[in-house]
C-alpha cells in the first residue's frame, strides 16, 4: 500500500447529537479517523458506543430535524456535510453504499430482487431496464447465490437469512462504489453462512477495489476482514491501529476488557473476566474518561479531563492515561 496516497476517507472532530424535547443525546463525540483506497477499517464496541451513527453520518441517513452533525467528512472528493440533498443522492450508491444488518428491513417487501437490484442501476447509470436485469444476474452470479435467475424473481420474504444478506450485498455493489458501509452485516446468520459471508466480502472488497468500514462487536470478525481497528467507547475512539498492534496488543483497559471477555483460548473451568458496570448515560457523559468508572486502573485524575490520543507506537494510539500498566496485563493475557 501506498502510504503517501490521499486517504479515501477523512473524518475529523464528528460529534453527532440527537435533539429533542426531552434531551440532547451526545451520540458522536469528536471521532476522527482516516481510510486509505482498498483498506478495510473495523469499528468495534459494544451496543451503544456510537459505531452505527459513525456510518450513518457518512451517508447523511440520520433524521435532519432531530439531528446536529458537526465536523468534516470527505470521501473521495466529495464534502459530505457541505453537499445539498440532491448532491447526496447521487453519492448514495454511486459513491458510497451501505449494507445493512438487517436485509429484511433493508430490502423493500413488495419488490423483486432483481427489480431493486435494477433500480438502483437506473437510477445511478440511466441504462435500460433490460441492461439493468443484466447487471443483477451478473451480481447475483457474483456474490455466489445459487439459480440466480430464479432468485432474481423472488421477493425478500422467499429466500433464506445468508441469501437476503447476499442479494443485499448484490444491491449494494451494483454501481461498483468506491467506499462500502457494512454494518454488522453477518449478526444474524448462523457460523458457517458468516464464514462465508467474510471471505465473499473480503474477495470482492480485493476484486473491486473497494475501502470498506465494517461495524461489529464480533473480535473473531475484526481479525479476519481488517487491516486497521478502531475501537469506540460511548461515542469517542478510544483505540485505533492496526488489527495486530490493537488485537495483540492492546493499549486501552476497554480493550483489554474485549479480549478477556472472550472464551477464545480459554478452558472451560475458567470462568469469563466481564467487564463489570454499564455503559455511561450519553445525555450525561462524565467529564473525564467515559471508562473511568468500570476501569480497574483508574486514578483520580482520570475523572478530571478526557485523555487526548497518544501514539503507543507506529501508527497505534490509545486514550489512556496508563497506557504502560495496561500493556503490562496485556502482556500477561497473551502468554
Amino acid at each position: 500500500m501506498d502510504m503517501s496516497a490521499r486517504p479515501l476517507v477523512e473524518v475529523r472532530d464528528l460529534q453527532v447529537n440527537f435533539v429533542s424535547r426531552e434531551a440532547n443525546v451526545a451520540a458522536v463525540n469528536g471521532v476522527s479517523f482516516d481510510l486509505m483506497p482498498s483498506e478495510v477499517l473495523c469499528i468495534i464496541g459494544e451496543s451503544g458506543s456510537g459505531k452505527s451513527v459513525t456510518m450513518r453520518s457518512i451517508l447523511r441517513l440520520h433524521p435532519p430535524r432531530r439531528t446536529v452533525i458537526r465536523g468534516h467528512i470527505r470521501v473521495g472528493d466529495y464534502d459530505i456535510l457541505s453537499l445539498s440533498e440532491r448532491a447526496m443522492n447521487e453519492v448514495r450508491g454511486a459513491v458510497v453504499s451501505m449494507v445493512f444488518q438487517e436485509p429484511m428491513t433493508a430490502l423493500d417487501p413488495v419488490y423483486r430482487i432483481g427489480d431493486q437490484i435494477a433500480e438502483t442501476v437506473m437510477r445511478h447509470e440511466g441504462c435500460s431496464h433490460a441492461d439493468a436485469m443484466a447487471r443483477a444476474l451478473e451480481l447475483m452470479e457474483l456474490v455466489k447465490v445459487p439459480s440466480p435467475e430464479r432468485r432474481l424473481r423472488a421477493f425478500p420474504h422467499e429466500l433464506s437469512g445468508g441469501l437476503r444478506q447476499r442479494a443485499m450485498m448484490a444491491v449494494a455493489l451494483s454501481c461498483r462504489p468506491t467506499l462500502l458501509l457494512a454494518d454488522e452485516p453477518t449478526t444474524a446468520l448462523d457460523a458457517t453462512v458468516q464464514i462465508q459471508v467474510l471471505i465473499m466480502l473480503r474477495k470482492l472488497q480485493r476484486d473491486f477495489g473497494m475501502g470498506v468500514i465494517f461495524v461489529t462487536h464480533d473480535l473473531g470478525v475484526a481479525a479476519q476482514i481488517a487491516d486497521k481497528v478502531a475501537v469506540m467507547y460511548a461515542g469517542r475512539i478510544i483505540e485505533y491501529g492496526s488489527v495486530a498492534d490493537v488485537l495483540m496488543r492492546p493499549a486501552h483497559p476497554y480493550t483489554l476488557g474485549l479480549l478477556s471477555s472472550t472464551v477464545h483460548g480459554q478452558s472451560r473451568e475458567t470462568e469469563i473476566e466481564a467487564i463489570p458496570g454499564s455503559p455511561p448515560d450519553l445525555r450525561h457523559l462524565p467529564p473525564g474518561c467515559s471508562f473511568a468508572p468500570r476501569c480497574k486502573f483508574a486514578i483520580p485524575a482520570c475523572s478530571a479531563s478526557f485523555p487526548p490520543l497518544v501514539a503507543v507506537g507506529p501508527n497505534h494510539a490509545a486514550s489512556c492515561l496508563r497506557v504502560d500498566v495496561v500493556r503490562q496485563d496485556s502482556m500477561a493475557l497473551a502468554s
